[in-house]
């Protein structure tokens, strides 16, 4: 059967920004990105049903959203769980730049005299200033060899996920009628495994550790050594990996309070409940 092409095609929506990717691409596995000869992905603004999803609270916890967002907009990308960490901040900017504009208001409270403002930033300054860390660079401990890089958008929604469970209970465990001999042994276990996610997450922050005698990537291997390795160590390379996503994170604005003249700093964070508004 011969299927007939859609006369209203030329009508569809249309690529409304090109976006270069802060790690131009490495780091992605292979079949999960289509990256153009020029290095610019074209990136369309959201649909209705991209609007409706993003806004199901279920599907925004468990990650399914953003995904469900990217792969529509950005159809070069094939994988969205794949994304490098780095790369994801810069995809959404593109995503509200090219279905909203590139302003975005922002309400602050100025530190110095309580006074509330609203403020607009120009979302394309923001993403000219995304830049993808130096993941080449790696941590010599003894004749130890430590490469690092960006754990993937999966990895980092799994492990929040997880993380937010345990703090949960943890705030919930004090006002409980348990005795306090269970809440103590409670309290141990939730301690006990946020600290199992942070060693979770650092091993997929690790691309490899090269010994004299072997080049390790083996994930389970690289656990392992971080349960077992010195405090100093596992310390360093926790500082290091922290360092890493620290560089890629969104910068703050510098804010001048128009009330008192005091100068402060604004974190600016991609809620998704938020801001994916129209500029009002």
């Amino acid at each position: 059967m011969t299927q007939i092409a859609n006369p209203l095609r030329q009508y569809f929506r249309q690529p409304a920004i090109y976006l270069r990717l802060p790690s131009n691409g490495a780091h992605w596995p292979v079949g999960s990105l289509d990256m153009p000869q020029n290095g610019e992905l074209p990136v369309l603004p959201m649909t209705a049903i991209d609007e409706i999803t993003y806004r199901t609270p279920d599907a925004l916890f468990n990650g399914q959203a953003v995904i469900n967002v990217i792969q529509s907009c950005v159809p070069n990308i094939k994988n969205a769980w794949a994304a490098p960490g780095p790369d994801v901040n810069a995809i959404l900017t593109a995503i509200r730049i090219a279905s909203y504009g590139h302003d975005l208001e922002v309400g602050s409270t100025c530190p110095n005299c309580s006074t509330d403002s609203d403020y607009t930033v120009d979302l394309r300054t923001v993403l000219d200033q995304m830049k993808c860390p130096d993941f080449a660079k790696p941590l010599i401990h003894g004749d130890l060899t430590i490469t690092f890089q960006p754990i993937t958008y999966k990895i980092q929604n799994d492990t929040n996920q997880e993380q937010f469970e345990e703090q949960k209970i943890m705030q919930m465990l004090p006002d409980s009628d348990l005795p306090e001999k269970e809440k103590l042994e409670r309290m141990q276990k939730v301690l006990i495994k946020i600290t199992e996610l942070t060693v979770r997450s650092l091993k997929w922050s690790i691309q490899s550790i090269r010994t004299p005698q072997a080049m390790v990537s083996e994930p389970e291997f690289i656990e392992d050594f971080l349960k077992n390795c010195d405090r100093n160590l596992f310390n360093q390379i926790r500082d290091q990996v922290i360092n890493l996503r620290l560089a890629s994170e969104i910068k703050p604005l510098g804010i001048r309070c128009a009330e008192c003249d005091h100068e402060y700093q604004q974190p600016l964070t991609l809620d998704m409940t938020s801001f994916f508004e129209p500029a009002s």
